[in-house]
C-alpha cells in the first residue's frame, strides 16, 4: 500500500515540520517587523501604520483598512524570477489580508490604513504560510490591537498520504495521484481564518487535515509567542 511504503524526501515523519525560526524587530525603520522561516523558506514582514489612507476616496469612516503586499525577491529561487507584482503575488497578498483580518481590531482605525509588506528572501515551498506567520508577528510587534496571533501551515496529500509542511520536492511530486496542497491559517483556539485547496481530497481526509493543522499551528504559535517574549527581554 502507498501509505506504508511512502517516505518523505527529506526523511521527516509524516506530521513533522521543518525547523522553525522567528524573530521580531528586524527592520529598524518599520513600525513593526518580523522574520519567520520553515527550513529553507524565509519570509520577512514589515508593518507601517496606522496612517491616513491615501487616496482620500478610499477612506472608510466606519473602519480601517488592512493592506497586504506579497513579493518573492528575484534571488529567492534558483531560477531567478522577474521582480515586481504579478497575478500570483497580488492574489497571495489578498489571501494574506483575509487570513489576518479576523485577528485584527482594524475598526479602531477609521479612515486609516495599516500596510503589511511581505518579502520572501528564500523559497522552498510554503511561502504564503511563512509570510502569514511573519505578518502576524510584525503586526503584534507594531502594537496593532489584536484578538490573538494567527498561525499558518501547509498540509499536503502525496500519493494518498497526508503530510505536514510540504517542501518543494513534495509540491512537485508526480508519482501516483500527484500532490495536493492545502494551506490553512488558524487562531490558537483552532478557528480557521483561511483555507485553500489545490488538488483533490475526500471529506474524511479533510477532517484529518484540519486536525493535523490544529496540532501544527499550536507548535507554530509557540514559536511566535517565544519570539515576542524574547523581544521584550531584549529591551530591558
Amino acid at each position: 500500500m502507498p501509505t506504508k511504503q511512502f517516505k518523505r524526501p527529506d526523511g521527516r515523519k509524516l506530521d513533522e515540520m521543518r525547523a522553525m525560526e522567528a524573530k521580531v524587530g528586524i527592520v529598524p525603520n518599520a513600525d513593526g517587523s518580523a522574520m519567520f522561516s520553515f527550513g529553507d523558506t524565509i519570509a520577512i514582514a514589515a508593518v507601517y501604520g496606522p496612517k491616513k489612507m491615501h487616496p482620500q476616496h478610499q477612506q472608510d469612516p466606519a473602519t480601517g483598512t488592512l493592506r497586504c503586499t506579497y513579493s518573492m525577491l528575484s534571488f529567492s529561487v534558483s531560477d531567478r524570477i522577474r521582480p515586481g507584482p504579478n497575478r500570483r503575488s497580488t492574489e497571495i497578498g489578498k489571501i494574506t489580508g483575509w487570513a489576518l483580518a479576523p485577528a485584527i481590531m482594524i475598526k479602531n482605525y477609521p479612515n486609516m490604513v495599516v500596510d503589511v509588506h511581505i518579502n520572501i528572501l528564500q523559497a522552498n515551498a510554503s511561502t504564503r504560510c511563512a509570510g502569514i506567520n511573519a505578518a502576524a508577528l510584525a503586526l503584534a510587534h507594531a502594537g496593532i490591537p489584536m484578538k490573538d496571533i494567527v498561525s499558518s501551515i501547509s498540509i499536503g496529500k502525496i500519493d494518498k498520504q497526508l503530510v505536514v509542511d510540504l517542501n518543494k520536492d513534495e509540491e512537485d511530486w508526480e508519482e501516483g495521484e500527484g500532490s495536493t496542497d492545502i494551506p490553512i491559517t488558524m487562531t490558537p483556539q483552532g478557528e480557521i481564518t483561511h483555507i485553500q485547496l489545490d488538488g483533490r481530497i475526500t471529506s474524511k481526509e479533510l477532517k484529518e487535515v484540519i486536525e493535523l493543522a490544529r496540532k501544527a499551528t499550536k507548535e507554530i504559535y509557540g514559536v511566535q509567542k517565544k519570539a515576542l517574549k524574547d523581544s521584550i527581554k531584549d529591551t530591558k
